[in-house]
């Protein structure tokens, strides 16, 4: 009798182990259909600018900001209780219900797109020789109620819609427009290299306006001279174009300025023009971190519409004032519009 209350208390023991090692190894690695979002790091952009013959930066450091995207575990909710700059949130909230690869390709287009637009900006406002020519717009998303859903994919060159070869979103905008409601569509495409095409038609996208009911991005390549190259690694998404364009602009011109750290975040236009980012509170951290003392951001004046479309009813600026304030009181946020402003604010300070 003994024997067997030993032999059971083995086996029970046995099992309490067992249950524990499966309880602690579905705590850390089981993964959830979420993503925890955290402050990335602020990267020094110089050596990823290369413009021949002019010579890196020694004065100042611009720094791009990063958000941290990462698989959401169950232990990622007791972070989230002892660390208040993290989120956990859906994937789908996160790439808009497209899958890992199609959501990387997205990214890289995006960057590639900023890295243009900030080469452009940079050499125009250096008075620098760069010519723009535009092949085909890039599908970015594909609305559900789009005849071309499940047809176009993320990342897809589209070079032509019934046979005419346009180069810019403007034009297959106007050109789609000036369709009938319910026209036939033919769209040849490249994906991957391989050209394809697909049929379809104009369809009721939202109430009153009939569309092929994508977004598109210009497939836009530059020529420099002096030849300029920026190669941004695994960073992806447009939210570094504003300072990749004062990087450009500050080694071709050899300026100076007297803070030497500066981060920001932004996307930016051929015209200067700066857009809003998401995850700035958590760029903030990261730029803090670094030891920046100035910190761009990207300005809306905050009317009851714009703050109607905000991410939390909030622009970037107000969630950057706040999150500073709190976190961050030694760091400058220079809310800026353009590339203007922001070269205007690193002049005069």
């Amino acid at each position: 009798m003994r024997k067997f209350w030993q032999k059971n208390k083995k086996t029970a023991s046995a099992f309490v182990v067992a249950a524990f090692l499966v309880a602690v190894l579905w705590f850390f690695f089981w993964p959830l259909n979420k993503v925890v979002e955290a402050p990335g790091e602020a990267i020094n952009i110089q050596p990823m600018v290369k413009i021949k013959g002019e010579k890196p930066l020694k004065h100042n450091e611009f720094m791009i900001t990063a958000v941290s995207i990462s698989q959401a575990h169950p232990y990622s909710y007791v972070w989230k209780i002892f660390d208040p700059h993290i989120d956990i949130q859906s994937q789908n909230s996160v790439t808009g219900g497209q899958n890992n690869a199609d959501f990387n390709n997205v990214q890289k287009v995006y960057m590639d797109s900023a890295i243009n637009n900030a080469i452009t900006v940079g050499y125009q406002y250096a008075n620098r020789s760069v010519t723009k020519s535009y092949h085909g717009v890039y599908v970015l998303n594909v609305f559900p109620q789009s005849d071309f859903k499940n047809r176009l994919r993320p990342a897809d060159l589209v070079e032509s819609v019934n046979g005419k070869q346009l180069t810019k979103s403007t034009e297959y905008v106007n050109y789609i427009k000036s369709l009938p409601e319910n026209a036939p569509l033919t769209i040849t495409f490249k994906r991957d290299g391989h050209q394809m095409v697909v049929k379809g038609q104009k369809r009721e996208i939202v109430k009153g306006f009939n569309g092929i009911g994508i977004t598109m991005i210009d497939d836009m390549s530059i020529k420099t001279d002096p030849t300029a190259q920026i190669q941004p690694g695994q960073i992806g998404g447009p939210s570094g174009g504003l300072m990749f364009a004062l990087q450009v602009y500050s080694q071709l011109t050899h300026k100076q300025y007297n803070v030497k750290k500066i981060a920001g975040t932004g996307t930016i236009a051929t015209n200067g023009q700066v857009g809003e980012i998401g995850g700035v509170d958590k760029k903030i951290i990261a730029a803090n971190k670094s030891g920046a003392k100035v910190f761009f951001c990207p300005y809306v004046k905050p009317t009851k519409m714009n703050l109607a479309l905000e991410e939390g009813h909030r622009t970037n600026y107000q969630v950057a004032k706040e999150t500073a304030k709190k976190y961050a009181p030694g760091m400058k946020v220079v809310p800026v519009t353009s590339f203007d402003q922001a070269l205007h604010y690193l002049e005069t300070h």
